[in-house]
């Protein structure tokens, strides 16, 4: 068995070119310790960035449809930095295979977060350049499916109560006001029903599996009302 044959099991891809694999995990402290041209994975790390960058981003696409460019920037960038791709590259288990140089080996490198997201992109890269796009789209879906789980609605991504209220007393004092509607169905699956107010008039309803969920949604669907409005405004 090679040196990566449990690591690639746990990337769920078995490489063609191992070599690709070795290159995405070579830390570039080895060519400046080497004062040498020396490969690393700097290249691949900006192309599985790239990668990384579409595959979400067509997902949160497809998964929140009445989402602006506002709210899909926001939810990519709260699912890929720094610290949520060197979690990754911990859960896989990569830091126990990165090729460093001797002074990053002794100042912690193996568990430096930048050198681990760096790594996480750069094995997307490898795994794009041994496999294709399908081979990358499916693992960057599988890696990130927890992730995407977390963001039930568009509400998690935009914050529309606190948009709203910024909309609204932008031309006016008042700020916007909710009102429990009802609530319905079986003791283990309620659904909330809530109203937004603004100055007397309802604006918008919204329902969830809570209070504040319903409230979420109505302050969303307010906004996505005054954004129709605009146009005919201007």
């Amino acid at each position: 068995m090679s040196d990566f044959a449990e690591l690639q099991i746990r990337l769920g891809h078995p490489f063609r070119d191992e070599n690709l694999l070795r290159l995405a995990l070579t830390h570039p402290s080895v060519a400046h310790e080497a004062n040498a041209v020396t490969a690393h994975n700097q290249r691949l790390e900006f192309l599985g960035d790239s990668v990384l960058g579409l595959v979400l981003s067509g997902a949160l696409y497809d998964k929140f449809s009445a989402a602006d460019e506002g709210a899909l920037t926001k939810s990519r960038a709260k699912l890929v930095n720094a610290g949520t791709l060197a979690a990754h590259a911990r859960a896989l288990g990569l830091g126990a295979h990165l090729v460093l140089s001797r002074g990053e080996e002794n100042t912690g490198g193996r568990d430096r977060a930048s050198a681990l997201a760096d790594a996480f992109e750069a094995v997307l890269g490898a795994v794009f350049l041994d496999g294709g796009f399908e081979a990358a789209r499916e693992f960057i879906l599988r890696e990130f499916a927890a992730d995407f789980g977390e963001l039930t609605e568009a509400a998690d991504i935009e914050n529309p109560k606190g948009e709203l209220q910024e909309r609204l007393q932008a031309d006016s004092p008042h700020a916007p006001e909710y009102e429990f509607i009802a609530a319905t169905g079986p003791d283990h699956d309620r659904v909330f029903e809530c109203a937004v107010r603004h100055a007397g008039a309802e604006l918008a309803r919204g329902a969830g599996k809570s209070k504040k969920a319903a409230e979420s949604a109505a302050a969303l669907a307010a906004l996505e009302k005054l954004r129709a409005e605009k146009p005919a405004q201007s």
